[in-house]
């Protein structure tokens, strides 16, 4: 299996990256086929596509994104109820700026919650493996209580689009279809993300050029666009398309297949003064304990493989839980300074 061309099926004359419909993949036979040549593209040249009829309920969606939107429009005294600065977890509310990119502030404010585990008791956790106190409960705002039903659904519904994609995947690269199956099988860690992006006076970055350091992110983008990707060192914008989400491989997935799959950085624009930007993000992580797994691939592929582009300060490690957990110490200061002031992020 090469790379060399994608389908005209996966093309659209206004958008900037592919467009793949996943009820191809969910047929069979010769449309499986083309839907896995077509993902193995997009993963390898670009590390970014949509994805259509991916069979998310779409009154899930709007019903999750309405109640994103009620969560926002409430007053700051009301949204720091549910604070991440309360939480060891990293789950909860962080204000505009409260999120640090590249050293420097985001302009947006964001809502995160996560699959839940019983928190380990901090006497139970091993000093080499801190990432553990990560596992614990939500914070979730008595004022909406119908929030915690809708985005447990949700990440529900995504968790297992990303495995099917996972599966779809392993057979793209030559692998058996349970190959990433650690990744999803006993503990995965799922952060689903309500967004909101205010035009702001003197917004410098919405959300700094980066890679996400997962394994899979899903964005439903709202009307109002932002969000560009690096391709082929320019930047393109990601043109918010109604019924899909932009789909883009992390840092693991890189790293599981040697650099042929892509991260690729991307960032989100400041959104224009008096404009209101939303949008829903879901990132499937793996097991906190686990280890990246190492993909032996087919020789066709193999001879595509570029290595991983270590970046000297922001190191990608071997164990999932490790690097999870210096992406959230470098974006979450204040969360860093009060529950893990013990940790060296420096020797982590």
């Amino acid at each position: 299996m090469t790379t060399s061309k994608i389908s005209t099926q996966a093309q659209a004359i206004d958008a900037n990256l592919p467009i793949l419909d996943f009820s191809l993949y969910e047929k069979g036979g010769k449309d499986r086929e083309q839907f896995i040549k077509d993902l193995l593209y997009s993963a390898h040249e670009i590390g970014f596509f949509y994805i259509k009829n991916h069979g998310v309920s779409l009154e899930l969606l709007e019903e999750a994104e309405a109640l994103s939107k009620a969560f926002f429009a409430q007053s700051l005294e009301d949204k720091l109820q549910v604070s991440a600065i309360n939480s060891p977890h990293f789950r909860g509310y962080t204000a505009v700026h409260g999120e640090i990119t590249r050293k420097k502030p985001d302009s947006r404010e964001q809502f995160d919650t996560m699959l839940e585990y019983p928190a380990i008791p901090l006497a139970e956790i091993p000093l080499e493996k801190p990432w553990l106190r990560i596992y614990g409960p939500n914070q979730w705002p008595e004022s909406l209580p119908r929030i915690k039903t809708v985005f447990e659904q949700l990440q529900k519904a995504q968790t297992a689009l990303a495995i099917s994609l996972l599966k779809a995947f392993a057979l793209a690269l030559g692998q058996k279809e349970d190959a990433f199956a650690n990744i999803y099988q006993d503990k995965p860690s799922v952060v689903l993300r309500a967004i909101h992006y205010p035009g702001i006076e003197n917004s410098e970055q919405g959300v700094g050029a980066h890679k996400d350091f997962g394994v899979l992110t899903f964005v439903r983008q709202g009307k109002v666009a932002g969000l560009e990707v690096l391709k082929d060192d320019e930047w393109v914008l990601a043109t918010p398309i109604p019924g899909t989400f932009v789909v883009n491989i992390g840092e693991l997935l890189e790293a599981a297949t040697n650099g042929f799959l892509k991260a690729t950085l991307h960032r989100v624009v400041p959104t224009k003064v008096g404009e209101s930007r939303y949008s829903i993000a879901y990132f499937l992580n793996s097991d906190l304990d686990s280890e990246v797994p190492q993909l032996t691939l087919p020789s066709e592929l193999q001879a595509a493989v570029t290595g991983i582009t270590q970046d000297p300060d922001n190191p990608i490690y071997a164990n999932v839980g490790k690097n999870l957990l210096k992406g959230r110490l470098r974006s979450h200061p204040d969360v860093a300074e009060r529950f893990y002031a013990d940790i060296n992020i420096e020797t982590l």
